[in-house]
């Protein structure tokens, strides 16, 4: 910090004239518009890869080439609304990922973030003569020591930057429920951990690795906090959820400006970690076991997400259609099915859409064998009507 303001951060041979990263915030929050916006300003603006490609009208016949085009659309985007630093958050939960983080690669992105998981092989997707920056997001020193050591040692290839996150984070949180409101793993606990931890690699690197805090950085006062702590950096998401260049629908911005400390509550992610959204019906009636209608295709490997059909996508339009995303989660926002255990929500859900699938080109092949009216075969039965009823709207506009 000098008297003038924060210093800049640099990563690598980039340099961010403002020390902040705008976080990537999915399914549809932020996208070309937001991150350009932040990347004009002199931060970091990030597209959030999460769902990209729900508004493409093949996502359910294309799902990989629907979603890689989707990210390269909207990176090119960006680049025409902006020059400054852009990056892309890739979950390593995403059952994608390794075509996402291709498609970035493709793009010359600037920037890769991934956390949601440890990405332990990001930098086997790099080529020679790729300058894309690798920058994994951690929660413990130790994360961040097994990241960079299986970096350096596999791929001779240690972290370009590293982003900690704390318990104060929305998403995809990496830590158990009973730690979030430890003090032993609050984020000026946490940062002090990964720059002891990363201090090794930067001398065998022989050049920095900034260590970006995020996680409950909200003012000024926050950001000048953490930057006292060591941060080269901060990261910042839910602050600019709000904001007119934000991607989201003003209803699901409104749903940010009304709500109270009380209506915000922790659930399980679709990717099985603790993660905070806003209280609201849904929410209730999935706490009451309520079982909801599958309306689109997963786009993590455990478990499901519900979301609108992309002719309906509730961030392109400003009036929320039945079934819409409502709830929101400070760093991504998505509706998620009823809680069920990792593993049989995963198959459960690939064992529908395989033999939804197959019986519709072929109809007199047999379905599963499970009773005749169990909520198996009634959810099959709903996910095929609403298929059918989409590709006999396609042949209608056709």
């Amino acid at each position: 910090m000098t008297a003038r303001g924060p210093q800049p951060l640099h990563i690598g041979d980039l340099t961010a004239s403002l020390p902040i990263i705008q976080g990537g915030m999915g399914v549809g929050v932020s996208l070309s518009r937001l991150a350009s916006a932040v990347a004009n300003e002199g931060g970091i603006g990030v597209i959030a890869t999460a769902g990209i490609g729900m508004i493409e009208a093949d996502l359910f016949k294309n799902f990989l080439a629907a979603n890689t085009r989707a990210l390269r659309n909207e990176i090119r985007r960006a680049r025409e609304l902006s020059t400054g630093i852009l990056g892309v958050n890739i979950m390593v939960a995403l059952s994608n990922f390794g075509e996402l983080v291709k498609t970035a690669l493709d793009e010359q992105i600037d920037i890769i973030f991934s956390g949601a998981g440890l990405p332990l092989d990001l930098p086997r997707f790099r080529r020679g003569n790729d300058r894309t920056k690798l920058v994994p997001i951690v929660s413990s020193g130790r994360a961040a020591r097994i990241v960079a050591k299986r970096w350096t040692e596999r791929y001779d290839y240690p972290p370009d930057a590293v982003v900690v996150e704390g318990p104060l984070a929305g998403g995809h949180l990496g830590f158990k429920p009973e730690q979030i409101g430890d003090p032993a793993h609050a984020l000026t606990s946490l940062l002090p951990e990964v720059l002891r931890e990363i201090a090794p690699f930067e001398a065998h690197a022989r050049r920095p690795i900034p260590v970006i805090a995020g996680g409950g950085i909200y003012t000024g006062a926050d950001i000048y906090r953490f930057l006292q702590l060591g941060a080269a950096g901060v990261q910042m998401a839910t602050r600019f959820v709000t904001t007119h260049e934000c991607d989201a629908a003003a209803s699901f911005k409104d749903a940010y400006i009304r709500a109270t400390p009380e209506d915000i509550v922790i659930i399980k992610s679709p990717v099985g970690m603790p993660g905070r959204a806003i209280r609201n019906r849904f929410l209730e009636d999935v706490g009451a076991g309520k079982r909801m209608p599958f309306t689109c295709h997963t786009t993590v490997s455990s478990p499901a997400i519900i979301s609108t059909p992309p002719t309906a996508s509730p961030w392109r339009s400003s009036t929320p259609s039945e079934g819409a995303c409502t709830t929101a989660s400070p760093l991504r926002a998505k509706t998620l099915i009823g809680q069920r255990k990792s593993s049989r929500s995963k198959i459960w859900w690939r064992r529908c859409w395989t033999s939804t699938a197959r019986r519709q080109a072929d109809p007199q092949r047999p379905g599963p064998p499970e009773a005749a009216d169990s909520p198996r075969r009634r959810d099959g039965r709903r996910l095929g009507a609403w298929l059918s009823s989409r590709e006999r709207g396609a042949d209608a506009r056709g």
